[in-house]
């Protein structure tokens, strides 16, 4: 007969269990966000070493640290404290995991026509590269740009065109719900300013925001670029620009904190980036073939199929 716990006992162990999911919570929205425990720290409002006790189960966090925590990660305190159940969403993913490929995109057409998330109008002209930093974003849409005969913008430039001011700044006046918001309004100026064709580069972290993805998403076509972990710390070292990753310059450990926050980062995105409508990888490929892989990938431009049919 096996012994009955003390209730007190259980209590206190259910809470120790409790605190140590929450703090897993924290800590995977703050990779999702791609921010460092020091910016979440400055962000919130809480000391660092607070929001380090927090993560690793060990801090008694109040409904009100709790709430400062959830608003400088642009989430609300329910999403911390509970998945949110979405029963519908969960029949229809049902269903339409019984349909063959073909029957997928007539669903996918479907849905688009009836509630307004279809393709817009020259999404297949207007090619969206998105990954980690370090994946050749930069480099490899400013050639597809040129080879396409359409501008190359990236996103990050556009959003502090659109507040008129710097990304820190946006970020220290506004926090991450302002920023997301001229994300939103640059994405729709820049399809409607570039219907017949463009390529843009966004931030990393902009797929763990649904509601701006899913507009990226519905006007661009979006390919990601990925690569390993090693291969993006690697250029992003050489690049000199280690955000959002806390390092001493020549420290080891402090690189392979970095390396850890980067894996992270990736596998809580993973999932999110393969949404994109191709991916292509990067990893132990020259410039000149990411590049072949990256034309591969993407829809023709116009003024290839008029040629090709005239």
């Amino acid at each position: 007969m096996s012994a009955i716990k003390d209730p007190v006992e259980q209590h206190d162990h259910e809470g120790k269990a409790l605190l140590t999911e929450l703090g897993g919570r924290v800590r995977a929205w703050r990779a999702r966000r791609g921010m460092t425990r020091k910016g979440l720290a400055a962000d919130s409002g809480l000391s660092e070493r607070f929001l380090a006790d927090v993560e690793s189960g060990k801090g008694n966090v109040s409904i009100n640290s709790l709430e400062l925590a959830a608003c400088a990660l642009n989430i609300t305190v329910i999403d911390l404290l509970q998945d949110a159940a979405r029963p519908a969403l969960a029949r229809t993913h049902d269903l339409l995991s019984r349909l063959d490929d073909s029957q997928l995109d007539q669903a996918f057409s479907l849905l688009g026509s009836t509630f307004g998330l279809g393709d817009a109008q020259g999404r297949e002209q207007r090619v969206a590269l998105i990954g980690l930093r370090g994946a050749g974003k930069s480099t490899l849409g400013a050639q597809l740009a040129e080879e396409r005969g359409v501008p190359f913008i990236e996103l990050d430039r556009e959003i502090e065109r659109e507040a008129g001011t710097s990304m820190n700044e946006i970020l220290l006046l506004h926090g991450q719900a302002g920023y997301r918001r001229y994300e939103r309004r640059a994405l729709l100026r820049i399809a409607d300013e570039h219907q017949g064709g463009v390529v843009i580069t966004t931030g990393g972290s902009i797929v763990s925001e649904r509601e701006t993805f899913d507009l990226l998403q519905s006007r661009f076509y979006c390919v990601w670029l990925k690569a390993s972990p090693e291969e993006h710390m690697a250029r992003v070292v050489a690049q000199g620009d280690m955000r959002p990753f806390d390092t001493n310059d020549g420290a080891k450990g402090a690189n392979n904190e970095a390396l850890s926050d980067l894996r992270r980062i990736l596998t809580s995105r993973e999932a999110l980036y393969a949404r994109a409508d191709a991916v292509v990888d990067t990893a132990a490929r020259t410039l000149k073939q990411s590049m072949t892989d990256l034309k591969r990938a993407v829809p023709q431009t116009i003024q290839n199929n008029q040629k090709e049919t005239t």
